[in-house]
């Protein structure tokens, strides 16, 4: 079990830096039991004035929309088998996986003979990622872009922060971050990653910052270079309270103090970095904030008035939910905003942090909503502990469909680079997949700007590339799970995913992807 960190104590001003847990502490609040504690939570659903049920409600609806089509995949098969011998088979059970699946699927993959059966297990991880790509086209139930009647984007920014970029760790429990768990709408989201561990690439993060300021310089978007607004780099690392030595991160060996040192370090690099290359004045904002993936729970570890991070100070909004449902909704938000500037010691009316105090305190107050979501839903914690993920996407970010244990997102853009990552998201999908006779469906995918001449195909070039990369790293290795992997791509505007062949002919030295629609 591990030792709880204290809630709160003001920070000394410098650099930000670690300190030793064992450094006295003055707490500012009196301590309430809660996950942060590793036991059980105590509180149970109670009507919490800080409630949204709409958005839950939606956001539930959503999830079971996702679980009854992953689940229908099953029943199409078992159907379909007995009868792939039969005349025009293939024709038929195209237009029947298109009917209750709504996913195309060309018939003359479907065509089998006693001597060359249908390979059910290939198909059936297929399907899995072609199920996937059709959710991503479905509208989802994003949170209302509004704070009290206001765009968020613009709050964010009266508050001093004009983009968000989150990095987190590639783990399927945190696959509702954005939705489910943070509850921020994609309008302040500048860019996702997810790495195992969360250990993003600081080079390839600052080439995103460049991107977000030439769009101010030159476009005035999202706000005009001239406003004194900031770029906020939000590091995410994830934890558990009930079973810390094994459902933590796999990647830091479930050490949740190992896994929140290192991508704070992380943080402080790419700052350092963006100072360093741009000039002291662009020195971006960061933010360290842990979940709890067995209750949705977070921990935010509020910056002291010199930016500094302690690891040993943070609030729980486990604790804050206890310590508000009795309250009314002004009134919780009130004591959210109170308990944020005592931990690093200011005024609640301190003019120097009121903007980073203003965005810790919403996030903990969109979270207290979801942690009740989860209460209500369920009646504690999730009961599904573990890894539960259906498919491991590889390439680029994909955070249209926001759903808990969903994906493992791998990003990169190369297997070299991403090698390790892969192989986590591999081996935690074949441990589940493999005994079950079942292969990993793996996708890997590209997306390009559609106004760009040839972006399509040189997308797709590389999605095919990577997908062979794949196959020849991961397939065929003894013991090792079994994998199927499809390449497909997508305009950076959005909507539907194209697979790819598994051929790409070239013309003219330039690449030609022959491409299959998804229906």
């Amino acid at each position: 079990m591990t030792a709880p960190i204290p809630l709160g104590r003001p920070g000394a001003f410098g650099r930000s830096r670690f300190r030793p847990a064992s450094r006295p502490v003055a707490p500012v609040a009196p301590r309430i039991r809660s996950v942060a504690n590793g036991r059980a939570p105590l509180f149970a659903p109670s009507g919490h004035p800080l409630a949204e049920p709409a958005i839950s409600a939606a956001l539930a609806r959503r999830a079971e929309e996702i679980d009854r089509a992953f689940a229908a995949i099953e029943p199409v098969l078992v159907t379909l088998a007995p009868r792939q011998f039969e005349p025009g088979f293939a024709e038929r059970a195209a237009a029947e996986i298109a009917s209750v699946l709504g996913v195309g699927v060309e018939p003359a993959r479907l065509e089998a003979t006693w001597n060359r059966p249908l390979d059910m297990v290939a198909l059936q991880a297929s399907l899995v990622l072609r199920t996937f790509a059709r959710l991503v086209e479905r509208t989802a139930a994003r949170p209302p872009a509004v704070e009290e009647g206001e765009p968020v984007a613009e709050v964010v920014r009266r508050f001093g922060f004009h983009g968000v970029d989150v990095s987190t760790c590639a783990d399927g429990r945190l696959g509702g971050l954005l939705d489910h768990v943070l509850r921020v709408p994609p309008a302040i989201v500048v860019a996702r990653k997810s790495f195992a561990g969360a250990m993003f690439d600081v080079e390839e993060a600052i080439a995103r910052f460049e991107r977000v300021e030439l769009g101010r310089w030159r476009e005035g978007r999202p706000n005009p270079a001239s406003e004194p607004t900031r770029y906020l780099k939000l590091g995410v690392y994830h934890f558990s309270s009930l079973d810390p030595q094994h459902e933590g991160c796999a990647a830091h060996g479930s050490d949740e103090r190992r896994a929140a040192a290192a991508l704070l370090a992380r943080l402080h690099d790419f700052a350092e970095a963006v100072a360093r290359r741009h000039g002291e004045a662009t020195r971006p904002a960061i933010l360290l904030v842990g979940v709890d993936t067995d209750t949705d729970s977070i921990r935010v570890h509020v910056p002291d008035p010199a930016g500094e991070i302690d690891l040993d100070r943070y609030l729980s909004s486990a604790e804050l939910h206890a310590a508000t449902r009795e309250l009314s909704r002004e009134a919780a938000k009130e004591e959210i905003r109170r308990r944020v500037a005592a931990s690093i010691g200011v005024a609640p009316d301190d003019p120097a942090t009121e903007g980073m105090r203003w965005f810790c305190g919403y996030l903990l107050k969109n979270n207290i909503a979801q942690v009740e979501a989860v209460l209500a839903r369920f009646g504690g914690p999730y009961p599904d502990r573990g890894h539960e993920e259906r498919l491991v996407v590889v390439g680029d970010p994909i955070d249209d469909v926001q759903l808990r244990n969903l994906a493992f997102q791998a990003q990169m853009r190369s297997i070299e680079e991403g090698e390790g990552d892969l192989a986590v998201g591999i081996r935690i999908l074949g441990e589940r997949l493999a005994p079950a006779g079942l292969a990993v469906p793996i996708l890997v995918l590209r997306t390009f700007e559609g106004g760009l001449p040839g972006a399509a195909d040189r997308a797709a070039e590389r999605a095919q590339l990577m997908r062979r990369a794949v196959e020849r790293r991961f397939s065929g290795t003894g013991s090792a799970p079994r994998i199927l992997v499809e390449a497909a791509i997508r305009a950076a505007e959005g909507g539907s995913l194209r697979f790819l062949s598994r051929d790409v002919v070239r013309a003219n030295g330039c690449s030609c992807a022959q491409r299959e629609g998804i229906g």
